[in-house]
């Protein structure tokens, strides 16, 4: 094999940086070719966060909107139309508003309230 390598050495490095080149253009080809499937797919995720964000704000609107419920310590996450509910209210009433609330935002397709009775603390 050195003696072959040692014979060709200029020939055979031609060859290989010409392969190499040519598997570099392929391989970027490739790359160009699923670029843009690539960007649709990150934005995918994206766009989920932004209805996602943009529904939790719903609901937080829905609950601003309604002056007979203290939503200064319920939290709101969505995922999918998926809402969950979770944090304090001051009663067991205020807990059920949140919930029908949260129910009536259009987009929420399901609602799990872990919401609890926020506990008064004797001083």
């Amino acid at each position: 094999m050195k003696k072959i390598m040692s014979r060709n050495a200029v020939g055979g490095a031609a060859i290989v940086m010409a392969s190499m080149s040519a598997g570099l253009e392929s391989s970027q080809s490739i790359a160009a070719a699923s670029a843009p499937s690539m960007a649709s797919a990150a934005s995918a995720p994206v766009a989920t966060r932004k209805e996602n964000r943009a529904l939790r704000k719903l609901v937080y609107a829905a609950f601003a909107k309604d002056k007979s419920i203290d939503a200064g310590d319920i939290g709101v996450s969505a995922k999918d139309g998926a809402v969950t509910l979770t944090g304090t209210a001051a009663d067991a009433a205020q807990i059920e508003k949140a919930a029908t609330l949260a129910k009536g935002v259009p987009g929420v397709t399901s609602v799990t309230n872990k919401l609890t009775v926020r506990r008064n603390f004797a001083q």
